[in-house]
């Protein structure tokens, strides 16, 4: 156990009460949907009976409680595993190392560890609680093998990024971060373009659409839109869950459109359009170049952040270390961001409901109407059991898209 230092006692007081401000947001949910969820909103009565609505209400009141569940255990391991003293007797073990080697085994012992602890809820998730509700149709074999495809993914982004930076510390010198910058936001572009091609099919098959009336469809929208699509594909996500998406993924050439196939099978050729008239929406008004303008100035700044925090001698002293290799600088850096990136984090989120209303707006544009997404965002709803009723507050935090009952009444408006 680590001794406890000013910086110590500093970091437990912001963490516990970030801590305890996600679980009161957990609660005040579950709360608000008792609440105010025991009868179907006017715009919903013809789509949801009040037995859906109870299974709506049922759904969400369990995945909250196991939310918070989940988010007690991880927040209550991660802060035992940084004060019980071990890490710094790892970094000790790892110092007669190269400082890349030294740095990537340090990373994977407590990347290890938290994933180990994150399996089980998981596996709940999946073949309990989804399976409860009708969406889960995965096997075992089928997680597993996800899992650990997912697991070798992550472990290589994770060591090629890690590698990068502490290579630039160790040779560069004082302007490492914007190198290392560089190289991330570089990655991150490049992670985007092959994800549809390389990444993505690892999990999922995907076929060019096989609805000749509804491709055809598609393709005179793009052209009607000015999009240049190079391929409109349905994916098998029916063998893993029942819930319904469509979207766009890549950039350039790898761009093209994604229909699950449950999306296909529940939804008319009018409702599938308006959906993906959505979506151009975000491509239309550069929704998606000025996120990664967002997270190219955010990690930016918190570049340089970390830069001064590795030669802030206090902070490794404060949380035990007698050492301080870069990989420890970085490590810290990212402890101390955390509950600040929680506090930070409604900032996107308003942004990002933003763009979604000025896409459901492109949408209505392009339809000729709001009606046809309306009645689909209706049937998702139903059919993916969505809470109708989260608490405002909750939904400030949490929601990157507006609450479901705010955009049928914004799309009704549109109508009018």
């Amino acid at each position: 156990m680590i001794a406890l230092t000013p910086i110590i006692s500093a970091y437990l007081a912001i963490y516990l009460a970030v801590f305890i401000s996600e679980l009161i947001l957990e609660r005040l949910n579950s709360a608000y949907l008792k609440i105010k969820g025991a009868e179907v909103p006017p715009p919903f009565q013809e789509t949801i009976s009040p037995i859906e609505l109870k299974q709506i209400r049922l759904y969400t009141i369990e995945k909250t409680r196991f939310s918070m569940i989940q988010t007690a255990v991880a927040k209550l391991s991660f802060l035992s595993i940084i004060l019980s003293g071990v890490l710094p007797r790892l970094a000790e073990i790892l110092q007669s190392l190269p400082v890349v080697p030294a740095g990537l085994i340090f990373f994977a012992v407590i990347g290890l560890v938290l994933s180990l602890i994150a399996v089980p809820f998981d596996y709940y998730h999946s073949f309990v609680i989804e399976s409860r509700y009708g969406f889960n149709t995965k096997t075992k074999g089928i997680w597993l093998t996800d899992l650990l495809k997912s697991t070798l993914i992550a472990a290589f982004i994770a060591a090629f990024l890690i590698s990068a930076v502490l290579l630039a510390i160790h040779y560069i010198g004082g302007s490492w971060w914007l190198w290392a910058w560089a190289a991330f936001t570089g990655f991150q572009l490049f992670l985007i373009v092959i994800y549809p091609t390389r990444i993505a099919p690892l999990f999922n098959k995907f076929i060019p659409l096989q609805d000749p009336d509804l491709k055809q469809a598609i393709e005179t929208l793009a052209a009607r839109e000015g999009l240049d699509i190079r391929g409109i594909y349905q994916m098998d996500a029916s063998r893993r869950t029942r819930h319904t998406n469509a979207y766009f993924t890549g950039l350039g050439r790898s761009r093209r459109i994604v229909l699950f196939d449950s999306l296909i099978r529940s939804h008319p050729v009018n409702e599938i359009l308006a959906i993906l008239s959505h979506e151009i929406g975000h491509l239309k008004n550069n929704h998606i170049n000025k996120q990664l303008a967002f997270s190219s100035l955010a990690s930016l700044l918190l570049f340089g952040a970390a830069s001064r925090l590795l030669t802030w001698e206090s902070m490794y002293h404060g949380f035990g270390y007698t050492l301080s290799p870069p990989y420890i600088g970085l490590f810290l850096a990212g402890v101390l961001w955390e509950p600040v990136g929680f506090l930070l984090s409604p900032i996107g989120k308003v942004i990002s409901r933003k763009f979604e209303r000025q896409a459901d707006a492109h949408s209505a544009r392009a339809m000729h109407t709001a009606g046809p997404l309306a009645a689909a965002l209706k049937k998702m709803a139903r059919d993916n059991l969505a809470n109708l009723r989260p608490h405002p507050l909750y939904a400030w935090f949490h929601y990157s898209h507006p609450p479901l009952l705010e955009r049928i009444e914004y799309l009704e408006a549109l109508s009018e």
